[in-house]
């Protein structure tokens, strides 16, 4: 059996531990989109993560509502994220870009556009805007003749994550954004190719999947997806059904891994009585599985003596916590993350959280 501080090979990449770092929305970029210096040293500090998987990547306005949060559509976007890899490569580390399109949640002060998704159906709730929260607005529904567009944004992505020194890309199908908007049948009420069926809801992830993949390579692609309970708004009504069809199309493809975000009964940011999905996906992807969602050491070493996973990701003990390897590795106290810090602009609450040998 692995222990959390084997080596494990995810595709092209041999991470050092099984302790990676799950993708962590944190808005330190400017209101262009353009990441900022202070980002390398976050991203620094983490480099002992097995792997980094990078905050939500916007692959184009359109996809991009969050305010403060990075793109990678541009070129001086690529170079701004030059430095980040490259902190991280320097102190030996790893790290994956997630690429994000947000599709109905975000809003149209932010992109300047009305919002796109599967169907026209507004989320609950409010987006996050710099004049503050806004309700959702109804998006318009993306019509077949813009998908190969779509998939481009995606590809195009990839290569400028390649070229801004990125190990890889992790295509974001999860959270209520516009993938898992297709995946689930309680906003997607197409009656096209890309509706109806979970396999016709798959389609647009699989497409998208494989020409990244074809793009950059299938050892250096990646995809995050939540199947158990609704996130945003988005939920399904027989998970069991679409998760066989996302496992059945990305087996062929040959990925670096999948990640699932698994909510809990009890779960801190979400929760779900929803039975998780891994064991089923488990059964027809042969690929790595890394798992996510209120994990301690224990319960993280759990899965993967089972076999069930190859690799745990973990979200906010990675905010608090620059060195959390080392911690779970010596059983130490982690630092306990400051929420009301988790989307401002400054250092605080991002860059100053002490390390072991710093905090004695």
């Amino acid at each position: 059996m692995s222990s959390l501080f084997d080596p494990v090979q995810l595709g092209a990449v041999t991470a050092p531990n099984r302790v990676l770092m799950a993708p962590l929305t944190r808005a330190r970029a400017t209101r262009d989109h353009v990441p900022t210096p202070i980002m390398a040293d976050y991203y620094g500090q983490r480099a002992s993560a097995g792997l980094i998987i990078s905050e939500g990547i916007g692959v184009s306005q359109q996809g991009l509502g969050w305010p403060y949060a990075a793109g990678i559509w541009s070129a001086e976007q690529v170079a701004a994220w030059k430095p980040v890899t490259t902190a991280v490569h320097e102190a030996g580390g790893r790290i994956f870009a997630q690429l994000w399109h947000m599709g109905r949640l975000v809003h149209s002060s932010v992109t300047g556009e009305q919002p796109v998704s599967s169907s026209p159906i507004a989320a609950p709730g409010h987006a996050h805007t710099y004049e503050g929260n806004r309700e959702y607005e109804t998006p318009r529904a993306l019509a077949v003749e813009e998908i190969p567009a779509l998939v481009q944004t995606y590809v195009t992505a990839a290569h400028n994550a390649r070229e801004a020194g990125f190990d890889g890309v992790q295509i974001h199908a999860a959270n209520g954004y516009l993938i898992d908007e297709f995946l689930r049948d309680g906003v997607n009420q197409r009656e096209d190719a890309y509706g109806g069926s979970p396999r016709n809801r798959v389609r647009l992830l699989r497409e998208i999947t494989q020409a990244v993949a074809d793009a950059i390579g299938a050892d250096r692609t990646a995809v995050r997806l939540s199947l158990n309970g609704g996130s945003q708004g988005t939920d399904d009504s027989d998970p069991a059904a679409l998760s066989l069809a996302v496992a059945q199309a990305l087996e062929p493809i040959g990925l670096a891994f999948v990640e699932l975000r698994e909510l809990k009964p009890n779960g801190t940011r979400g929760a779900s009585d929803v039975p998780r999905q891994s064991p089923l996906i488990r059964q027809h992807f042969s690929g790595p599985l890394v798992l996510n969602s209120d994990y301690d050491a224990d319960s993280a070493q759990a899965d993967l003596d089972s076999g069930l996973a190859q690799a745990i990701s973990f979200g906010r003990p990675f905010i608090a916590n620059p060195d959390l390897p080392d911690r779970l590795s010596a059983g130490a106290p982690l630092n306990t993350p400051h929420e009301a810090s988790f989307y401002t602009q400054g250092a605080d609450g991002y860059v100053d959280y002490p390390a072991l040998n710093a905090a004695a």
